[in-house]
C-alpha cells in the first residue's frame, strides 16, 4: 500500500521539490523534518539565521535569506506560515506560474494522515506541555514517534521531529480552526475557556469548533471530565470517550495527590477505581497533573503501561517557555513562561507562589489589542496576586492598534504596578529593583522572553 494512503495521494502525486517559506519558525521545521525524512527535496527562505534554520542546512536543505521571487523557480509545491501576507513575492510568484501553495496548518493535517495513529491533543491551555508529555512517553517506551510541538522539548532537543514508528503526537491549535485540518486517530481535550473570541465570535462558536475536532477522532476522544465546557462538548457523542480528572467521576482519577516538594505533585492514578500508575511529576504546578492524567490515559489506549506513564511523568521537566528557568543573577532567579490567558497567568502565579521565593516579579507583555480589551479585567484580577508588575507596551500581533486599549489601561486596576517603554527598559527596571531570593517571570507569547536574557546578560 501506498505510504501516503488515499487521502494524500493526490495531493502531493508528482510533487518531489517543497518550498518553505518561513522554514526558520518553530511551526515549519518539524514538518520539514518529517518530509525530508520521506524522501521530499526541500527549499526555504526566512529573514533572520538562527539555530532552526543551521540544523536545517546541517541536514541539506537551501536556505535563502530575504523573500525574492526567484526561490521559487523550481519548486512543486511552496509551503506559508499564516504569517506570510498575500503580497509576499514568493506567494506571489508561485501563483503567477500557477505552482500550487499550500498553508502551513494544511499540510500539517496532510502529515496527520501520513501514520497510522495520530494524537492531536487539543485545548485553550496546556496543549504543548501534554503533548510533549506523550511524546516524552512514547520516546521513552521505544516507540520512536513522529512529533510536532508549540514548544521546545529537551528530551528530542527539537520542536518536533521524525519518527520510524507508526505514530505522530500533534498540537492542535484551536485558533481560525486551524485544527479542523487534521484526521486525529485519539482526539485529546484538555479544557476550552475563553480565548480567540475575537475569531469565533462567542463561546458558542468557539465549543462547535471543539466539537467538530472531536468528531473528527477515528477511534477515541480523550476528554477532562472536571471542564464543563468539554463536557457539554463530547455529550452524547457516538464516539468512544475516555475521561480524566480529578474532582467529578472519570476513566482516570488522580487520587491521594500530594506534593513530593513545594510546588511538585505525585499521585496515584486509578482507572475505574483500580490502581493504573502512580505518578510523580518533574515539572512543577497543581495544572500539570491534568497534563499528566491525559497522557496517562494515552498510555492505556496505546497499549502502555502505568510504569511506561510513570517514566514519562518524572522525565519530563517542561517545555521551553513553560516555566523554564533561565538562570540567575545576583542571587534572582530569572524563569520564562508563555502564559497570555488569565487563566494560564493565575496556574502560572500559583506554581510560582508555591517554590517559596522572597517576591516574584512579573514581567508581562500583553498580547493583542482584542485578547488585552476583552479579558482586561481577569488579567488585572490575576496579575494582583503577585508581588510586583512590570508592563511592556501590548505586542499587536497579526492585529492593528485601534487606540482603544494600552498597557496604561491594564496597570490602572493593578496596585504597584509599572508601565515602560520596551523590554529593554523592563529588563532594566528588574535589574535596579528585584532582590537576592526573589523570582522574576517573564510571560507572554510574545518575545518577551528577551527580557528575561537580557536581564541574565
Amino acid at each position: 500500500m501506498d505510504f501516503w494512503g488515499g487521502l494524500n495521494a493526490e495531493v502531493f502525486a508528482n510533487k518531489k521539490n517543497l518550498h518553505f517559506i518561513g522554514i526558520g519558525g518553530s511551526g515549519m521545521y518539524p514538518l520539514v523534518q518529517i518530509l525530508h525524512a520521506r524522501g521530499f527535496v526541500i527549499s526555504g527562505s526566512d529573514v533572520n539565521e538562527g539555530s532552526i534554520i543551521d540544523a536545517e542546512r546541517a541536514m541539506g536543505i537551501q536556505v535563502f535569506m530575504g523573500h525574492n521571487a526567484e526561490n521559487v523557480v523550481n519548486a512543486d509545491l511552496v509551503v506559508y506560515s499564516a504569517a506570510i501576507h498575500p503580497d509576499n513575492p514568493e506567494l506571489k510568484e508561485a501563483n503567477a506560474r500557477g505552482i500550487p501553495t499550500m498553508e502551513r496548518s494544511v499540510l500539517l493535517g496532510h502529515i496527520s494522515r501520513m501514520y497510522p495513529r495520530s494524537i492531536c491533543v487539543a485545548g485553550t491551555h496546556g496543549k504543548t506541555t501534554a503533548t510533549s508529555m506523550i511524546t516524552s512517553l512514547l520516546e521513552l517506551a521505544g516507540q520512536d514517534p513522529a512529533a510536532v510541538i508549540g514548544g521546545k522539548l529537551p528530551l528530542i532537543n527539537g520542536y518536533g521531529k521524525n519518527g520510524s514508528g507508526n505514530t505522530v503526537v500533534i498540537e492542535a491549535c484551536e485558533f481560525a480552526e486551524t485544527f479542523l485540518h487534521l484526521t486525529p486517530s485519539i482526539a485529546v481535550l484538555l479544557n476550552i475557556d475563553n480565548d480567540h473570541l475575537d475569531y469565533y465570535g462567542s463561546m458558542g462558536n468557539l465549543k462547535m469548533a471543539f466539537r467538530k475536532f472531536a468528531l473528527l477522532a477515528k477511534h477515541t476522544i480523550v476528554a477532562n471530565a472536571d471542564d464543563p465546557n468539554v463536557l457539554q462538548v463530547v455529550n452524547s457523542m457516538d464516539r468512544t470517550v475516555r475521561t480524566f480528572g480529578i474532582e467529578r467521576g472519570a476513566d482516570f482519577k488522580a487520587v491521594n495527590i500530594r506534593e513530593h516538594k513545594p510546588g511538585f505533585y505525585e499521585f496515584d492514578v486509578t482507572e475505574w477505581d483500580m490502581p493504573f500508575a502512580h505518578l510523580k511529576l518533574s515539572a512543577p504546578g497543581y495544572h500539570n497533573i491534568y497534563n499528566a492524567l491525559a497522557m496517562a490515559t494515552c498510555a492505556r489506549i496505546l497499549g502502555l503501561t502505568g510504569e511506561d506513564a510513570a517514566a514519562a511523568a518524572e522525565s519530563f521537566r517542561g517545555a521551553g517557555r513553560r516555566f523554564e528557568i533561565l538562570g540567575e543573577f545576583n542571587g534572582v532567579t530569572v524563569a520564562d513562561d508563555y502564559a497570555h490567558h488569565p487563566t494560564e497567568v493565575a496556574a502560572t502565579l500559583k506554581t510560582a507562589h508555591a517554590l517559596g521565593y522572597n517576591k516574584v516579579w512579573v514581567v508581562h507583555q500583553p498580547f493583542t489589542f482584542s485578547r488585552t480589551r476583552e479579558l482586561l479585567d481577569e488579567f488585572a484580577e490575576v496579575l494582583s496576586t503577585t508581588d510586583h508588575v512590570v508592563l511592556t507596551p501590548i505586542m499587536g500581533s497579526r492585529e492593528v492598534d485601534d487606540g482603544s486599549v494600552k498597557s496604561e489601561d491594564l496597570a490602572a486596576k493593578i496596585p504597584g504596578s509599572v508601565v515602560v517603554g520596551g523590554l529593554q527598559q523592563a529588563a532594566d527596571y528588574i535589574k535596579e529593583h528585584a532582590k537576592p531570593g526573589d523570582l522574576v517571570l517573564t510571560m507572554g507569547c510574545g518575545d518577551v522572553y528577551k527580557a528575561a536574557h537580557m536581564i541574565l546578560k
